[in-house]
């Protein structure tokens, strides 16, 4: 360890992917602190070229797994990474999860009628939100959130807080949404307007954080115009944008987004077709800039797409839920065998990149607790010299 410079182990971690220095935080007190600090997981993160692109499922509610999307691209099935992860938390049926949404290494996961969990599958970090108090204000059983309503997770970089966003409908039917603050670890009391009344009906997509907000669009489209909701974490604001006005607006149509190279994408599955089709809006926010690809496969949910223009998606079968490859430029589509999963497998996932970062309660707790830690570690690594010798 005296022989290398801290500096260039330091530069060495942010080369390794997050999936292999959570290992190596035990080699030794240095490695531990390096690996640990809150400001090289947030230097990885977003400066690390070997980041990990994943899917994290959840099959039937109660197992959860982890694939690496970009070892598909690997000649070597060997290297097609399927972990299974194991939470603090009990996942044992009951209760059932849902996949709500993901960011920066973080999952939304929700518990029927019960609490919201914010986990990093890859640090075991985690936080159990309740939203009872919502259930106070109402008598009648109707007001209660569920999975299939558009909630929302996202990162505010201006308060460097994750906020949770949950929606509800009074017994009037009115609809709204209650923010959660991770950081300050309370409810935030906001009025933002909603553009037009949405009817949680239809609001099945999760939603989608992407430059600084969360995006939601129902999944039958009725109209192109004002389709998507757009929720601004650091304004605290409401807007719409509208999709193509090409798309068609049947009630067969069932639409979602997806974020495919670092752009807003809004992919549809008509059952009544042979095509999935994909339109990328190459500019945030620029109607005119919807630009539209088709998939020979129907029932195609987009995931990743990578530097070469290799889309990586899943397809539903009757019984099952495989990946495939669909090179943009080449226009062709490629079937792999392996993974794949139970035909209910992929109805609770979400598409994030690993990461070592902490939760702003982690962080006050390593404050509040750093005597504790230390001594921890000094006896941990004291115990592991006795083993060796």
């Amino acid at each position: 360890m005296n022989i290398l410079p801290v500096e260039l182990i330091h530069r060495i971690f942010l080369r390794v992917p997050a999936k292999h220095l959570a290992g190596l935080r035990y080699v030794s007190k240095l490695w531990y602190s390096l690996i640990s600090d809150p400001h090289f997981a947030e230097l990885h993160f977003h400066h690390s070229p070997a980041s990990t692109n994943a899917c994290f499922v959840i099959e039937k509610g109660t197992v959860a797994y982890f694939v690496d999307l970009d070892a598909l691209f690997s000649d070597n099935n060997d290297a097609l990474q399927v972990r299974k992860v194991s939470p603090r938390f009990k996942m044992e049926s009951p209760p059932h999860f849902e996949v709500l949404g993901s960011c920066r290494g973080f999952v939304l996961l929700h518990q029927h009628e019960s609490f919201l969990v914010v986990w990093n599958p890859l640090t075991g970090s985690s936080k159990l939100i309740s939203h009872s108090h919502i259930a106070s204000r109402f008598k009648h059983k109707g007001w209660l959130p569920w999975e299939d309503h558009p909630y929302g997770f996202g990162y505010d970089a201006s308060q460097d807080d994750y906020l949770v966003v949950v929606p509800w409908h009074d017994k009037h039917g009115q609809d709204h949404f209650d923010c959660f603050s991770l950081r300050t670890n309370s409810w935030i009391d906001f009025n933002a307007a909603l553009p037009k009344p949405l009817g949680f009906l239809h609001w099945h997509s999760p939603g989608l954080f992407f430059n600084g907000a969360i995006h939601w669009v129902p999944s039958i489209l009725n109209d192109y115009r004002d389709a998507i909701l757009i929720f601004d974490l650091k304004e605290r604001t409401f807007s719409m944008i509208s999709v193509p006005e090409q798309l068609e607006t049947r009630s067969w149509i069932y639409s979602g987004l997806a974020l495919l190279g670092g752009c807003l994408a809004l992919y549809n599955r008509n059952i009544g077709r042979v095509k999935t089709e994909i339109w990328v809006m190459k500019e945030y926010k620029v109607h005119s800039s919807w630009t539209l690809y088709q998939i020979p496969t129907f029932d195609f949910r987009p995931l990743y797409l990578s530097s070469a223009m290799d889309l990586i998606g899943k397809r539903y079968t009757p019984d099952k839920s495989e990946f495939y490859i669909y090179n943009l430029r080449e226009e062709r589509l490629q079937h792999f065998k392996y993974p794949s999963f139970p035909g209910a497998a992929f109805e609770a996932d979400a598409v994030y990149t690993e990461s070592l970062l902490p939760l702003p309660s982690d962080i006050k707790d390593k404050d509040e607790e750093g005597e504790k830690g230390h001594q921890f570690l000094h006896d941990f690594f004291e115990q592991l010299d006795v083993a060796k010798g």
